[in-house]
């Protein structure tokens, strides 16, 4: 520019200009390389926020014909995802899938445990409501009660979930079902409950058990997704039970997704490794009851067994960040679910499926981090760190 002109800095910050620098990357152009990107390798760029983070829709399809409010998917893991866990995150608007590192019949219990716990009306005649004010609290001291007789509130057999609610709500005693998000249900008003199978022969008999049980959906449980094997099991499962649906896996290839859509798989599970199921929430819940762990040093590691249902194998998972103080999912998925809610209002989008459309659109930009970016943008220079929930 000559002199006596205004730069170009001068010139875009006088607001004499629609011009506007594009920040960050397309999803196409961020993927575009080889490598593999970790979430801590990029961040999502914000944009315009016209509403508030609790209007933000969660929806999100599981497979063809099943739907949750939250995308929240608790893993076959042997020994975490059975009838309680299931039922807590159906409560909650996701769906936990029974695991298979027991006896056919035990598994198709626990899948039974779940579609009895009966969302829609309490069965049992006479159905006391009355329980401690939080649910979530210890077990009290061997013949303590935890409500009077007297005390008790109770409704007739047949009573619908809303109204037992009402019950409890208007006598100020018991808890009610969490609210903020719709529970996933069945068309008979069941909580939805998936399980697990393996691709051998006698899963066959598995699946059948699942199925008198009631089960919504299977999931091929296998670290590599992509074999004969399991595209047997698939075919034999839709010409069996063709209303099934099936989530199919674990694939991180578009060869291996097309073959598995091509057999009629539902749902596919993405991911790879020995830790395969830890894509959905493997690592981030543990029952609903189980207690605190113990306080280590800040050094320490806190170890736990684990067994890799697909590969057959036991491990001892690290978990380096310390002791996890919020015990119950019944404290945490809220959290969680008012974490992406929150995320999803700082780039403006008002679903999920509009985050999605955006993604595809190029219209969600992306920016790649180094490490020392990573490293900056983390905890750090503290000498004690708490993390507390909203």
């Amino acid at each position: 520019m000559g002199e006596g002109e205004p730069s170009m800095a001068g010139y875009l910050i006088s607001g004499d200009t629609g011009y506007v620098p594009e920040d960050g990357l397309t999803a196409q152009q961020l993927f575009a390389s080889s490598d593999g990107l970790n979430y801590n390798d990029f961040l999502i760029l914000p944009g315009f926020i016209d509403f508030t983070a609790d209007e933000v829709d969660l929806t999100s399809a599981l497979t063809r014909t099943l739907s949750l409010s939250t995308p929240l998917v608790s893993p076959p893991a042997g020994g975490s995802t059975e009838a309680e866990l299931a039922i807590a995150m159906a409560l909650m608007g996701g769906i936990g899938i029974i695991h298979h590192n027991c006896t056919p019949e035990v598994q198709a219990s626990e899948v039974r445990k779940v579609k009895q716990f009966s969302q829609g009306s309490l069965r049992t005649p006479e159905q006391p409501l009355g329980a401690p004010r939080d649910s979530d609290s210890h077990s009290p001291a061997p013949g303590q009660a935890l409500t009077k007789l007297q005390d008790l509130v109770v409704a007739p057999d047949g009573v619908t979930l809303r109204e037992a609610n009402e019950a409890l709500e208007h006598s100020k005693r018991g808890a009610r079902v969490r609210a903020g998000c719709a529970p996933s249900l069945d068309a008979g008003s069941r909580l939805l409950c998936g399980a697990a199978i393996g691709t051998r022969e006698d899963d066959k008999y598995r699946l059948d058990l699942l199925v008198q049980a009631h089960v919504d959906l299977v999931l091929l449980d296998s670290s590599q997704g992509n074999s004969r094997f399991q595209l047997g099991m698939l075919r034999y499962i839709k010409s069996r039970y063709p209303q099934l649906p099936v989530i199919g896996g674990t694939v991180v290839t578009a060869a291996q997704a097309k073959n598995l859509i091509d057999a009629g798989v539902d749902a596919l599970r993405v991911g790879t490794g020995c830790f395969t199921h830890e894509v959905m929430l493997g690592s981030l819940l543990t029952p609903p009851t189980e207690p605190p762990p113990e306080f280590l040093p800040p050094d320490a590691t806190r170890l736990s067994p684990h067994q890799d249902t697909a590969a057959g194998h036991h491990h001892s998972k690290g978990d380096p960040s310390g002791p996890i103080l919020e015990n119950s999912i019944h404290h945490f998925i809220p959290y969680l679910i008012a974490g992406i809610q929150h995320g999803c209002q700082d780039i403006g989008a008002r679903s999920l499926s509009v985050l999605r459309s955006m993604m595809y659109s190029g219209e969600l930009k992306f920016e790649r981090r180094t490490m020392a970016a990573q490293l900056e943008g983390g905890v750090h220079g503290l000498h004690s760190y708490e993390k507390r929930l909203y």
